[in-house]
C-alpha cells in the first residue's frame, strides 16, 4: 500500500468536503425548480360560485297609527339578488272589510306585479284603507301581510305590517222619528222620544243627560243615565216634559243635553203648549155668560 504524504491527504479531504458541500446547497435548488415547473404545467382550474336567488325587504316604519277612518302607506325597499330579470307578483292577506293596493312608491297607480333586475331595488307602497262602515272601524292593532312570489323560480317571501287604529269619541243626540217638534198639555205629562247613538269608534262611558227648560217646567229621563254603550250602539231615551198649570199657550224652545266623559250631544226642539180642554169650555162659558149680560142690559135699555 502507497502510503500517502500529509499535503495529498489534506487535498483529497477538502475536496471530498467541497463535493459534499456543493450537493448539499445545490440540490434544495433542483427540487424547488421541478416544483415549480410542475406547478406551471398544471395551473388549478376556479369555478364561480353559484348565484342564490332570493328576494329581501327593507322597511324603515313596520308600524303606523291613525284615527278610524283614515288610511295607512307602508314605503318598503324591495331587492332581489339573482342571474337574470324576473316578474314577482303581488298578494296580500288583511282583516275583514280592509282594502290592500300596492304601488310605486312615488305613483299612485295599483300593479299586480312587477319586474326586477338583479341587483338593482324597487321602492314601492302598501296603502291599507281600513273598512267603509263605522261598525267595523273598531279600535286595535290589525295585521297587513303583503306576500311577492315567482312559481317558476319557487321564490315566496312576505312581510308583516301593523296599522294601528285609534278609536274616535262621537255622539248624536236627537227626535227618534226626526221630527224636531212636539205639542205638551199644561199641567199633564208629555211623552217624546229621543235616541242616543255612540257614533265613534270606541266605548264611551257615565252619559247623563239634562234639559234645559223654563222655571217650574219638570223634565224627566228614562233612564237618567247609562254606564257604557259600546261603538254603533243606539239607545232610545224616553222624555216626560211637564209645564205647570196655567202655562201660557204658545211655543218654547227646550234643549236637550247628553254629556258623557268623551263624547256629547245635544238637540232643541220645539215644545207647542195648548190649555186643557176644561179651560177651553170655561172660556167658552165666560165668554158665553158676558154675552148674554150684554144683551140682556141692551133689552132692558131699549124698553125705557
Amino acid at each position: 500500500m502507497v502510503k500517502l504524504n500529509k499535503k495529498v491527504k489534506t487535498l483529497l479531504i477538502s475536496t471530498i468536503s467541497f463535493l459534499i458541500m456543493s450537493v448539499v446547497l445545490v440540490m434544495p435548488g433542483i427540487i424547488f425548480a421541478e416544483n415549480a415547473k410542475d406547478t406551471e404545467t398544471t395551473p388549478t382550474e376556479t369555478t364561480a360560485p353559484d348565484i342564490v336567488e332570493k328576494l329581501t325587504f327593507d322597511v324603515v316604519y313596520p308600524g303606523l297609527s291613525a284615527k278610524a277612518g283614515n288610511s295607512f302607506e307602508f314605503k318598503f325597499d324591495l331587492n332581489y339578488e339573482g342571474d337574470e330579470e324576473a316578474v314577482f307578483n303581488f298578494a296580500s292577506e288583511a282583516p275583514e272589510g280592509w282594502y290592500i293596493a300596492v304601488s310605486p312608491s312615488y305613483e299612485d297607480k295599483q300593479v299586480s306585479a312587477i319586474k326586477m333586475t338583479p341587483g338593482k331595488k324597487e321602492s314601492l307602497k302598501l296603502t291599507a284603507y281600513p273598512p267603509v262602515t263605522k261598525d267595523l272601524q273598531k279600535a286595535g292593532d290589525f295585521k297587513i301581510k303583503i306576500i311577492v312570489s315567482n312559481e317558476d323560480l319557487k321564490i315566496s317571501e312576505s312581510y308583516e305590517f301593523t296599522a294601528t287604529v285609534t278609536a274616535t269619541y262621537e255622539a248624536s243626540f236627537t227626535a227618534k222619528y226626526g221630527v224636531l217638534n212636539t205639542q205638551a198639555t199644561s199641567g199633564k205629562n208629555n211623552p217624546f222620544m229621543l235616541v242616543f247613538k255612540n257614533s265613534g269608534s270606541g266605548d264611551i262611558n257615565n252619559i247623563t243627560f239634562k234639559a234645559d227648560a223654563p222655571q217650574k217646567w219638570i223634565v224627566k229621563f228614562e233612564p237618567e243615565k247609562i254606564d257604557k254603550m259600546k261603538a254603533g250602539e243606539t239607545k232610545d231615551i224616553k222624555v216626560t216634559i211637564t209645564p205647570p198649570d196655567k202655562t201660557i199657550a204658545g211655543d218654547y224652545m227646550l234643549n236637550f243635553s247628553a254629556k258623557s266623559d268623551d263624547a256629547s250631544g245635544n238637540v232643541d226642539i220645539r215644545v207647542t203648549v195648548e190649555t186643557p180642554s176644561v179651560w177651553g169650555w170655561i172660556g167658552i162659558a165666560i165668554i158665553v155668560i158676558v154675552v148674554i149680560g150684554v144683551a140682556v142690559i141692551f133689552a132692558r135699555l131699549g124698553r125705557r
